[in-house]
């Protein structure tokens, strides 16, 4: 039998891994990850929890290749004590009770390849739940018994040549795009962000190029319902990856859309939109440099209509007008413990006054905020965020990250979204606070893997004076001590892939 050969040769600017099979010529991988903190896009095709059943443990299925299967399991208890996100209570009360949370997450997968190819098959189901909680229960937290995925697929194998398939995709999906920054799937909360629609691939990311297309219908989330799709809301768009350009550098220009027909004038509150038309092309590119040196930046500039509701059931449209930039710089030392140091600065524009006709608010879609906050306080709109990190392996399996994050307005009238805080006026500063972290995570064996993590959020001038009474200038509805959130995790993984179903 001859076996495969495996060659490290440069290319035209490129340095590849080429694995020859003899008479068979070469198969070149040119995708390397992002060491960014928590950008790099969570595997969805198949799931990080998902095996193929030839590669499992049970061995009378050593022949069955065409079939990829996985469940996985995961429990969560949330400590949160002065929780400065909107509670939703009904009231303008700020509760003062810590909670404790415990949330239950189950999902299954079943894939069908190859031996149907060109057509191909993916079911995924979750289970969400939540117990214990002192608030009201979200559709972050409980969606019961639905369908994630639910696609067939066209694919083409060597349709381009070179290794390089088509996909052809309709169906119900999730998907991570460039830096989770505005397309994620929310690998950490309990639900997960899908979405209806269409996918068309040219090529795969191990190609030294690949050009991603789509056009879907985000889901909307209903705890105890089956979802359905907001049939009035498209996002769209293509995300093309250069590999080969530089041996250090990959780069992804793109362009994201979102387009949702308003109903203003429904009588149902719940169902009343604003109408949007929003266009955001962007540039994203990461790499390495000068032994050790690693970066991820990214850039997105936005423009198009943007309604706000009124009282009386109308609309006015605005123009919008936003910007958004990110940039971390790591260093990678050379130590047993595989430490890497790491400063990043994120930039995203806030409305200047709600009263006229330009948004300047930056859209964030429908991105993973984890990279902003431990706490899930922050998001990639109205925002100075400049941040330090560590990260480190003292034991085997064992990772360890621990940061500092500062947050200020970047319009100090456009206010912080999340918790539901502002001052038209800006007489209360900029500053919303700082937040300290830590995080462990430990694979255990090849099926189970757990974590834990604390982080504190101290609040800056703004928050505190929000909190004043509204005779005073305040808000009067939240809390001006600092936050802590504390959270223990399991997930167990019934085929056991040895891989961390988590980042």
């Amino acid at each position: 039998m001859k076996l495969p050969l495996i060659y490290t040769i440069p290319t035209a600017g490129s340095l590849c891994l080429l694995l020859a099979w003899p008479g068979l010529g070469y198969a070149e991988d040119y995708y390397v990850p992002t060491k960014g903190y928590r950008v790099e896009p969570a595997p969805t095709d198949p799931p990080l929890y998902v095996r193929n059943l030839s590669k499992t443990q049970f061995e009378q299925f050593r022949d069955v290749k065409w079939l990829d299967v996985g469940l996985d399991f995961r429990t969560r208890y949330e400590y949160r004590e002065n929780d400065y996100r909107p509670q939703r209570t009904g009231t303008s009360e700020w509760r003062a009770d810590a909670d404790n949370l415990w949330l239950l997450r189950t999902r299954a997968y079943v894939g069908i390849k190859e031996i149907l190819d060109p057509l191909r098959f993916a079911v995924e189901m979750e289970d969400a739940r939540s117990y214990n909680g002192l608030y009201p229960k979200t559709d972050a937290d409980v969606n019961e018994f639905e369908m994630i995925q639910g696609y067939g697929e066209l694919y083409f194998e060597n349709a381009l040549g070179h290794n390089r398939p088509i996909s052809i995709r309709a169906g119900r999906m999730h998907l991570e795009l460039l830096d989770r920054r505005l397309i994620g799937n929310n690998e950490f909360r309990n639900t997960t962000n899908n979405f209806d629609g269409y996918r068309v691939r040219f090529g795969k990311k191990q190609n030294n190029w690949d050009l991603d297309t789509f056009a879907l219908q985000p889901v909307e989330r209903l705890k105890y319902e089956l979802d359905q799709p907001d049939e009035d809301t498209w996002i769209y768009g293509a995300v093309l990856s250069l590999k080969q350009w530089s041996e250090f550098i990959t780069i992804q220009p793109y362009f994201l859309g979102r387009k949702t027909d308003g109903d203003p004038s429904n009588r149902v509150q719940a169902n009343r939109k604003p109408t949007m038309d929003i266009y955001a092309p962007g540039l994203r590119a990461y790499g390495f440099f000068g032994g050790g040196f690693d970066f991820d930046a990214d850039i997105n500039k936005q423009f198009g209509r943007y309604g706000s509701l009124s009282a009386n059931r109308g609309e006015s449209l605005r123009q919008h007008d936003a910007l958004a930039y990110s940039l971390e710089l790591g260093y990678s030392f050379d130590h047993d413990w595989k430490p890497r140091a790491s400063v990043y600065y994120g930039y995203g524009t806030g409305d200047k006054n709600a009263g006229d006709n330009i948004n300047q608010r930056f859209d964030a879609f429908y991105g993973f905020n984890q990279p902003w906050s431990r706490n899930d306080y922050f998001s990639w709109d109205n925002i100075h965020a400049p941040k330090a990190r560590l990260e480190f392996t003292p034991y085997k399996d064992v990772r360890i990250d621990t940061g500092y994050n500062a947050y200020w307005q970047e319009s100090e009238t456009g206010g912080w979204n999340r918790a539901g805080l502002r001052d038209t006026t800006g007489r209360s500063g900029a500053f919303l606070g700082h937040e300290f972290d830590i995080r462990l995570r430990h694979k255990l064996n090849a099926y189970v893997d757990w974590s834990m993590s604390y982080a504190r959020f101290t609040p800056g001038d703004f928050t505190e004076s929000r909190a004043l009474p509204v005779a005073q200038g305040g808000q009067g509805a939240y809390t001006s001590e600092p936050s802590n959130f504390f959270y223990f995790e399991v997930s167990l993984n019934a085929f056991g892939d040895g891989k961390p179903t988590y980042k």
